[in-house]
């Protein structure tokens, strides 16, 4: 019997639990212990995908909680915490393609073992392999065999997003670069925080692909951001790669951003400082004549789409556009805490906690909002040119 899961499997660490640093641009409290009990406790996911493990300085914080008895690598694969909590060990490679594009790539693997060989091979191909998100002097080609050999899975990260991604940075297409036989290697895609459902399936390409959204999370309270809930016959590494082939389980649904809060969803020209919110393409600056465009996530989508209109296969699960709770106004950081205190787990406010058991937990103003948030009772301020849009109650 099929059990349903909370995931996000695109969690980022910002340094080691000696203060080494992983992710430069990353928080440094995002360390490994720290990410599982926000993601367990505060954020009350069931699978997270942490995808800096390949650094030393993380396998070294992963051995010291497995030694400790913290947590315990599992025989289906993947590490479980507190009983509650499936961590599948990735990383994040950054290729370099023939064409001069680069693209993210997210790889997860069964076992420890596994990730702790790849991170010596990667090492060979990496300036510094302690660093997240380094780049490899491999094309996405060579990464994918290299991950295949060492019994990973590899899956494109935020695959439209103007900088460093597969069909924004490299490719119109995955002939370029993947034969049909490699691109079947590769169960799913990872949709970004500029695009939903609707955009990535006007490319016909992707019917066969299973849809992630993850929160790319660069800081503690941003796990979440974006998150699956997965269908399995268990909690293990093996029952989720079988739901990402559709083999046994699924992807029941996606919640995330409207791609219209997505701070790449809509071109920008840096020259005049617009951003441009028009039903074709803007490649070019309409009203400077500017070539110093930053393309956003839709007006890529636009210019290299075959099908006019999204069309969804069987398999498609529903995208349903979510607001974080500290993403809505009037609920800070202290707030936050008051609700994890008093009415358990973020995913306990957003979807398990009845209206009555709400009501005895919040106050009636919070109440309001929460009810908005749970009937996408609101509205958005579009972003562009690396500034997120906004959420209007």
């Amino acid at each position: 019997m099929l059990k349903k899961f909370f995931a996000d499997l695109h969690i980022h660490i910002g340094g080691g639990g000696d203060g080494s640093p992983v992710k430069i641009t990353a928080s440094r409290k995002l360390n490994f212990p720290n990410i599982l009990k926000e993601a367990a406790f505060k954020k009350g996911l069931d699978i997270i995908g942490i995808i800096d493990c390949a650094s030393p300085v993380v396998l070294k914080d992963i051995d010291k909680m497995l030694a400790e008895g913290k947590m315990r690598e599992l025989d289906e694969g993947g590490i479980l915490y507190s009983d509650q909590l499936l961590i599948l060990p990735g990383a994040e490679i950054e290729s370099r393609e023939k064409n001069g594009g680069q693209v993210h790539y997210l790889s997860f693997f069964p076992k420890i073992r596994q990730i702790k060989e790849f991170s010596t091979t990667m090492d060979n191909y990496i300036t510094n392999i302690t660093l997240s998100s380094q780049a490899a002097s491999l094309t996405g080609k060579e990464l994918l065999k290299i991950v295949d050999y060492h019994g990973g899975i590899m899956i494109p990260a935020h695959i439209f997003t103007p900088h460093k991604s597969f069909y924004g940075r490299a490719f119109k297409t995955y002939s370029e670069i993947f034969s049909p036989a490699e691109w079947e290697m590769i169960p799913a895609i990872e949709l970004g925080l500029s695009a939903d459902t609707n955009m990535a399936d006007l490319m016909p390409e992707l019917s066969d692909k299973t849809f992630l959204s993850n929160s790319d999370a660069h800081s503690l309270p941003k796990i979440a951001r974006e998150y699956n809930i997965m269908e399995l016959e268990g909690l293990n590494f093996n029952s989720v790669f079988k739901a990402l082939k559709r083999k046994s389980g699924r992807i029941k649904k996606n919640y995330g951003l409207n791609p219209e809060l997505g701070k790449y969803h809509r071109s920008h020209c840096e020259n005049c400082d617009s951003t441009f919110e028009v039903e074709k393409a803007v490649l070019k600056c309409p009203k400077c004549g500017s070539d110093k465009v930053i393309v956003g996530v839709k007006d890529r989508i636009l210019e290299i789409a075959e099908n006019k209109a999204p069309e969804h296969p069987v398999h498609r699960p529903e995208y349903i556009y979510q607001v974080p709770l500290l993403d809505i106004p009037g609920i800070g950081k202290k707030t936050a805490a008051k609700l994890f205190k008093n009415c358990g787990t973020e995913m306990d406010i957003i979807h398990n906690l009845t209206a009555a058991e709400l009501e005895k937990c919040m106050s009636s103003r919070i109440l309001k909002k929460i009810k908005k948030a749970r009937q996408q009772d609101f509205s958005f301020q579009a972003g562009g040119g690396g500034t997120y849009g906004k959420v209007i109650f």
